[in-house]
């Protein structure tokens, strides 16, 4: 660039331009921001993605830059979900489906689940302060003095909650998390649902594991026409039983776990209730405990074990796409001595929620426009 200066003596010049240049170039370019969060999906640490879009971009950053491009990436993203200016990206319109009798109806399912993400304590954040000392002292230069220190967490584990609600075919879906409580996510449940106008599509369907806080939730927050108990979970829970009154392995077991899966899928809770019942006369001691256990677990559930109504009408039985959606939200945070502030695991994980809900194109538009 080419530029023209005037200097009158005894006052000087003045280049506004230079002040926008440097401005410009100690800042990330809004399309960097972009393709350092596009790498950090497939990287398994900050360091590693750095160095590879030096090797793919021929663009050279820290480690160090690379998380906090990201990390500020993901708060922005929260708040702008929090703000409402990101906003899903499609309505219960777009969801049409076939009932088995040939009439097309606007069907959304919805699901919630939980998964934990591991964090770094107060006790670990002193070892790594004390080995950044040494290292310091050792190179026996002098350096910037260190940034304020965030405390560290009291606990090794954090619970993430989230949402997702979903059309048949899962083309369409928009999942929200937090690491708040079980009203946190009451509360982005309720706006999401708000926002896809889930209240006006003809059939609202849950799929749960059946956890109490869910089931809670969904009552206080959501207008469905049915919540179901995933069949997966109530046969994990029959396994369990299963394992413990008739052994590890033995062919009686697993011809039991079938014979009651097939009745509680065909015939309903009526039929499962009566199957528990009968192995409970049979029973003594801790094997009748657990069968009380499991007795117990479908009658308080007994509403959400409808699965012969759910399979005439053409719904969904099992929470899958919802677990699947926490795998993959969680897998960037999960990997190998992986521990995390609980807010900066909550934002690298926004960014791939974002993902999945196909909200990126608007999330870049709209810092586009508002030069953020």
């Amino acid at each position: 660039m080419k530029r023209r200066r005037w200097h009158v003596e005894g006052i000087g010049s003045c280049s506004p331009s230079d002040a926008w240049l440097d401005a410009a170039e100690a800042t990330v370019s809004l399309g960097l921001r972009e393709l350092v969060c596009r790498q950090n999906a497939d990287a398994r640490s900050f360091d590693k993605g750095a160095e590879t879009l030096a090797k793919v971009g021929q663009i050279r950053m820290s480690g160090e830059l690379f998380r906090q491009v990201v990390e500020a990436e993901g708060k922005r993203a929260l708040a702008m979900a929090a703000s409402e200016q990101l906003r899903p990206v499609w309505t219960f319109e777009d969801c049409r489906t076939m009932t088995p009798d040939g009439r097309e109806v606007k069907r959304i399912y919805v699901g919630a689940d939980a998964y934990m993400v591991s964090l770094v304590t107060e006790v670990e954040k002193q070892n790594r302060l004390r080995k950044v000392r040494e290292k310091r002292q050792k190179r026996g230069k002098k350096a910037r003095p260190l940034g304020r220190r965030k405390q560290g967490a009291d606990q090794r584990w954090k619970e993430v909650k989230a949402v997702t609600f979903y059309n048949e075919d899962m083309k369409h879906r928009h999942t929200s998390l937090t690491k708040g409580d079980c009203d946190a996510l009451g509360r982005l449940m309720r706006r999401d649902a708000e926002n896809l106008e889930f209240h006006r599509a003809q059939e609202r369907v849950g799929n749960v594991d059946g956890g109490p806080w869910i089931i809670r939730q969904f009552d206080k927050r959501l207008s469905t026409n049915a919540v179901g108990l995933d069949f997966y979970h109530l046969g994990q829970n029959l396994h369990k039983t299963k394992k413990l009154v008739f052994g590890e392995t033995g062919q009686p077991g697993e011809k039991w776990v079938g014979k009651v899966l097939h009745g509680a899928k065909h015939e309903g809770y009526e039929r499962l209730w009566e199957d528990l019942l009968d192995l409970r006369k049979t029973t003594r001691g801790n094997k009748r405990k657990e069968v009380d256990r499991m007795i117990n677990h479908v009658s308080d559930r007994r509403q959400m074990i409808r699965y012969p109504e759910f399979i005439a009408k053409g719904w969904q039985i099992g929470s899958g796409p919802m677990e699947s959606q926490c795998r993959i939200l969680s897998d960037r945070v999960r990997g190998s001595g992986m521990r995390w502030d609980a807010d900066n695991a909550e934002a690298v994980m926004a960014l791939e929620a974002m993902e999945q809900s196909n909200q990126w194109p608007q999330y870049w538009k709209i810092a586009m426009l508002h030069n953020n």
